[in-house]
């Protein structure tokens, strides 16, 4: 008979893209995004380097926490709206479900926010995953108007709905005591007045 191993002191090791990106997070915040290494966060997360990479591929990946599964339930999502809701409509619905977190996630999320709208490195990468995004919302679109992804109208919805939604963003980000789902209603009104308009 062996003996049990000792437990384990201090941290528990953090073993899902949330807590990673919450630790991350704090880290940034604290320290500043170029002053915090990948190897600071695995020693603060309890786990080692190879495990970090096995959740995030650089650290630039991090504050986006685990974006792809995200943009798959926006996918899911919008296709399960009734087909006779206007376009523009079923839209405002899908983006405003894509940025209703828990309470308990909203101080993360102005982190997550202030860093991707101001770091310059983070801004950059800003652009791959905001590609992402706007595929999804002008693969919806496309398939609406019987067009293909990569016309015209799809594409300008998409960048129109993006644009839109970072306007909303800056807006929650100067108020503290701003409602982003309702800033986004209210941005996303405006943006059908004007298609209506048209």
């Amino acid at each position: 008979m062996t003996d049990a191993p000792p437990p384990r002191l201090g941290r528990q090791p953090s073993t899902s893209h949330a807590e990673l990106s919450h630790i991350a997070l704090t880290m940034f915040i604290e320290r500043g995004f170029d002053n915090t290494t990948v190897d600071d966060i695995a020693a603060a997360a309890g786990i080692g380097r190879r495990t970090f990479f096995r959740y995030f591929a650089s650290k630039n990946d991090l504050p986006w926490g685990d974006f792809e599964a995200l943009l798959g339930d926006m996918r899911a999502f919008l296709h399960e709206l009734p087909e006779e809701m206007p376009l523009v409509e079923a839209l405002r619905v899908a983006v405003i479900h894509f940025n209703r977190l828990p309470r308990e996630e909203m101080t993360y999320h102005r982190r997550r926010m202030e860093l991707l709208l101001n770091v310059p490195t983070l801004v950059a990468h800003s652009t791959l995953r905001y590609a992402a995004w706007r595929r999804v919302v002008a693969e919806y679109a496309a398939e609406r108007l019987g067009v293909a992804a990569d016309g015209l109208e799809p594409q300008a919805i998409a960048w129109a709905y993006l644009g839109v939604s970072l306007s909303a963003y800056e807006q929650w980000l100067k108020h503290e005591d701003a409602d982003l789902p309702q800033l986004l209603s209210d941005a996303f009104e405006m943006l059908e007045h004007v298609f209506r308009a048209a």
